[in-house]
This record gives C-alpha cells, sequence and structure tokens, in this order.
C-alpha cells in the first residue's frame, strides 16, 4: 500500500523534489499547503505541482491516513512548521539547513524521538552512487586511519538569490555548505573544534558572507570546508575526499560524481594503486525517499540517527559563525 505524503510549503530551493514523491511507486501524494498567495500561485502553475490539491497547513495535517510530511518552506519557517507536524504525530522530511536555532532543532528531535516520527534531514548527497561507496569502504576499513578530509562546495549566484541567502548572518557556509558538512560527519565524526572564517569577496551591494572556511579539528585529523557563490563553473569544483594511512578517495564532481581512488594493496574487488569508477548524473532525493518509505514502513532503521542531525546542525552553525545557544 503507497503512503500517504503532503507537503508544506513551496518557498524552499529544493521543494521541486515534489517530483519525486509523485513518480514513486512508494507514495501517493494528498495534497500542498502553501499560504503565501504569491508563492502559491506560481506553485500552481508549475507543472510539478500540476493537478494536486492546494489546502491549508490545518486541512493536509488533518487528511486522513496522512503519514509523512515533506517540510519545504522558506529556511526561517522550517522549524516552526516541522514542530507542527511532530505534534501532529506525522513523520517529516525536512529541508536544509535546520534553522538558526539549535535548542529548537534539539526540542523538535526529542519530541520526534519521544513518538518515534522520523526526522529525515534534506541533504542531497546522502544517496549518491559515490558517497554510498565511499560509505562502504569506510564500513570495510580500506582507508585505515582517517588523517585527513577536504570538501569544497561552490557556485555562482544570481543577485536575487545573493537577496535571499543575505537574510542569514550564515551566509554561503550555512547556505550551501552544509550538504558536505553532513557528509564530514558522517566520516569523521562530531569535531573537537570549529573554526569559521569568512569574507564578502564579491563585487555585488550586499552583506552577503560569499567566500567562506572552517576547519574542524579531531584528536588525529583535520576537516577542512571551502565554500563560496562567486566561484566560475564552481559546481565542476565540487569535491570530497578522505585520506587515510591505508589510502584515498576523492570525489569530484560531487553533482554528477566521479570517484578516483588509491589504495596501498587490494581490497575486495579492488586493486592496489589508483583505480577510477565514474557514476553520471544521478536523480537527486529518489534513494532518500525509497529509504524514507522503508522506515517508515519499519522494514529498515534510519541510516542517520537524531544524534547525527544534531551534531551536524551545530557544526553547521559553528562553521558559519552563528551561535549554538
Amino acid at each position: 500500500m503507497k503512503i500517504k505524503y503532503g507537503q508544506i510549503g513551496v518557498g524552499h530551493a529544493h521543494a521541486s523534489k515534489m517530483a519525486v514523491y509523485r513518480q514513486s511507486e512508494d507514495w501517493e501524494v494528498v495534497g500542498v499547503a502553501e499560504s503565501d498567495a504569491g508563492l502559491r500561485r506560481q506553485a500552481e502553475a508549475d507543472p510539478i505541482y500540476r493537478g494536486l490539491k492546494f489546502m491549508t497547513k490545518e486541512e493536509l495535517l488533518n487528511t486522513p491516513g496522512l503519514q509523512v510530511v515533506g517540510v519545504e518552506t522558506r529556511v526561517r519557517d522550517l522549524l516552526n512548521t516541522a514542530e507542527e507536524c511532530i505534534a501532529a504525530g506525522k513523520h517529516v522530511h525536512l529541508d536544509k539547513p535546520a534553522g538558526e536555532s539549535l535548542p529548537q532543532f534539539k526540542r523538535l528531535l526529542d519530541e520526534a524521538a519521544k513518538k518515534h516520527l522520523v526526522v529525515q534531514m534534506g541533504y542531497m548527497f546522502r544517496y549518491s552512487p559515490a558517497v554510498l561507496l565511499l560509505r562502504e569502504f569506510l564500513k570495510n576499513g580500506w582507508l585505515g586511519e582517517l588523517h585527513e578530509v577536504h570538501t569544497l562546495m561552490s557556485k555562482v549566484s544570481s543577485n536575487g538569490d545573493r537577496k535571499t541567502m543575505a537574510e542569514y548572518p550564515g551566509g554561503i557556509m550555512f547556505e550551501l555548505a552544509c550538504h558536505v558538512i553532513d557528509l564530514v560527519i558522517s566520516t569523521l565524526g562530531k569535531p573537537d573544534k570549529v573554526h569559521s572564517f569568512a569574507r564578502k569577496s564579491g563585487p555585488q551591494d550586499d552583506k552577503l558572507l560569499d567566500n567562506m572556511l572552517a576547519v574542524f579539528e579531531y584528536p588525529k585529523a583535520i576537516a577542512s570546508v571551502k565554500a563560496s557563490c562567486i566561484e566560475v563553473d564552481g559546481g565542476d569544483r565540487r569535491h570530497f575526499v578522505v585520506c587515510g594511512s591505508q589510502g584515498t578517495f576523492h570525489i569530484q564532481p560531487l553533482d554528477a560524481p566521479s570517484v578516483r581512488f588509491t589504495l596501498n594493496q587490494p581490497r575486495g574487488k579492488y586493486g592496489k594503486g589508483y583505480q577510477d569508477v565514474r557514476f553520471g548524473n544521478f536523480p537527486r532525493y529518489v534513494g532518500d525517499a525509497a529509504d524514507l518509505a522503508k522506515i517508515v514502513r519499519n522494514e529498515k532503521a534510519a541510516d542517520y540517527s537524531y544524534d547525527h542531525d544534531l551534531i551536524v546542525q551545530e557544526t553547521v552553525l559553528k562553521a558559519s559563525g552563528q551561535p549554538t545557544s
């Protein structure tokens, strides 16, 4: 039987993932709620939402049989909306980043855990085939003891996008690098210290911190996270590199991934030395939606814990120079 799914908000940059749920055999989309009249008009004209029922938030949350809600509001409204969904007893797919208040996010996660509800974060690389391959290498210990992670997440943003991002003091690290910070925490765990470096380097007449670096300290490792929205063809240079005592694993680019790794000895079906694996384009969020369906049906446990997501958000805030209390 299909799982009933509804979406609150269309204002998030990744709200178009609605198409994934509409195309999946796992999900039945019951409707969309959007309180902003302008955003609703735009959505009603968008083929992604064509034919769907638009309703109030209250109507959506009271739809008989509804189990999961995708929270796709503007960032400033994400946590309040998600808390309403948890209070209504619904599982949540929550888009990123998880707001600006760490205490509120912790409260949300604690309530979800108490009610045995899923909170799946919308970090877009979790089910990339390249990241899944990295997970296999790490699980098997093929890279040895890790000592370095280096990642970069850049692009060029339009003036309109810059204006939206400038509403948040965390800049491009908060908005964009959260995707790769999620991967860093998955790889190395919680850092001992986080150092944030921020610049406004672009010529635009705004206050957006558009060129940022964060360094994470671990007992035996260092991670660096670089993000900007002023790099020409920055998407092609997006990468995630993990170095260990027995090998190095390099994903570049991240969005249509190719992997180059080297091993100091044969591991599984892989030989010693450098090897290349090219995946190319993969459909974003298809893996996330499929995994969420399995979790809701109690066919498996969540791959990412409440604690993991809380650590990610704490680190995102520290990396972007924002308070955590």
